[in-house]
């Protein structure tokens, strides 16, 4: 396997210095390495996979160096247009590196809303004319992968992926850094936001744990999942979603519950909810100012105002709470409040060793929904 620290410092002895992408958890050693290798200010972790792009553009456009961009396949959506309008040679030629987790590979185990990706990410890498290579645990293949990437941007100003395989990195051990302590955790959090709903009220959950936490806690109450859409892919568009849904909906609660990292990836939502004012749309944030999913690795959560964020995105009314009592009175507030509202839960960071998984389909959990919030 390849040590993580010694692939940073063989990119920096090659003058490439600058790293920024979203975490993913097939890169969640590498991503770990980043936090503690480079200088100040050479590790950004973007909010969404375009913009990275973007601050990588700054960066070459600054030092004439080469800047390397990390990310799940998943977010190649994201990352298509700045690609192709932006880093492309024939727009403004960036010599950038690439580092793409593998999720879906083709033969190993994954969720459904990989397999897909995985199976036509390569098509779409040879669709946008982005040449790359396969990088596996081998130490002296991803030496020669390595050296070729270089050579590529170097000579053509142009983008060059390096595609991860699962399993590729070693651990890395570094000094643990000090996490914010809240009282409550988001399994806690959301059991609480399950107890409190009425039989009639939905719910949109965000990708990742969230939503498995959501299951498993219907699971173990003996309820059934027809009022929670499990949002398994498409991190940041949970909220959309139940936007599209209460404003379909008008005699529905509808509850997002939705994470920092989420939020932050795409943030335009909030403005469209608040002038579109749907009364019944209750948005629910669990911050905890990490990318829990993934690896733990920190958001910009915990430092800003997603309460002042709202109120500017004319939301109707924004709480916050940090424990149990406070969520309680919260929820008994939201629930006879006009919205769109905003509430958020400050949280810890991590979830169960053993959390599962649903055992139904998207396909089952999208027409359990439909057939309940139609009825």
């Amino acid at each position: 396997m390849i040590d993580p620290r010694k692939f940073v410092e063989c990119l920096q002895s090659n003058n490439v210095d600058f790293f920024t992408g979203v975490p993913d958890s097939l890169l969640k050693e590498f991503c770990a390495c980043l936090e503690q290798v480079p200088q100040a200010g050479r590790h950004i972790i973007s909010a969404n996979e375009g913009g990275a792009v973007a601050l990588a553009l700054g960066y070459h456009l600054a030092t004439g160096k080469i800047p390397l961009v990390y990310l799940q396949n998943s977010g190649l959506g994201n990352i298509i247009n700045p690609l192709l309008s932006l880093a492309d040679a024939e727009v403004y030629s960036v010599p950038l590196l690439l580092v793409i987790g593998w999720r879906g590979e083709t033969g190993v185990h994954d969720e459904p809303q990989h397999k897909k990706q995985g199976r036509v990410m390569l098509s779409m890498l040879d669709a946008m004319e982005i040449p790359y290579s396969i990088v596996g645990p081998e130490v002296s293949a991803a030496e020669d992968a390595l050296s070729e990437a270089l050579a590529y941007v170097q000579k053509h100003h142009a983008p060059f992926a390096l595609v991860i395989k699962k399993g590729t990195f070693s651990t890395f051990i570094g000094d643990k850094k000090e996490a914010a302590s809240f009282e409550l955790t988001r399994e806690a959090a959301i059991q609480q936001v399950l107890d409190f709903l009425d039989e009639r009220d939905v719910v949109v959950s965000t990708t990742g744990m969230a939503s498995r936490e959501v299951y498993e806690h219907r699971v173990r109450k003996g309820e059934g999942h027809e009022r929670d859409f499990l949002t398994v892919g498409g991190m940041g568009h949970a909220s959309q979603i139940a936007l599209g849904v209460a404003l379909q909906r008008p005699d529905r609660s509808v509850y997002c519950l939705d994470g920092d990292g989420a939020l932050l990836m795409h943030m335009g939502a909030l403005p469209i909810a608040g002038v579109l004012k749907p009364a019944n749309l209750k948005h629910i944030v669990l911050n905890n100012g990490a990318h829990d999913s993934v690896g733990g690795q920190p958001t910009v959560g915990l430092n800003i105002d997603i309460l002042g964020i709202a109120r500017a995105c004319a939301y109707q009314l924004v709480f916050q709470a940090e424990t149990p009592q406070e969520l309680q009175s919260c929820l008994q507030e939201l629930q006879g409040s006009k919205g769109p509202c905003l509430l958020e839960i400050r949280i810890r960071r991590g979830a169960r060793k053993d959390l599962g998984r649903p055992a139904t389909t998207p396909v089952e959990n999208k027409q359990a929904f439909m057939n309940f919030i139609q009825s």
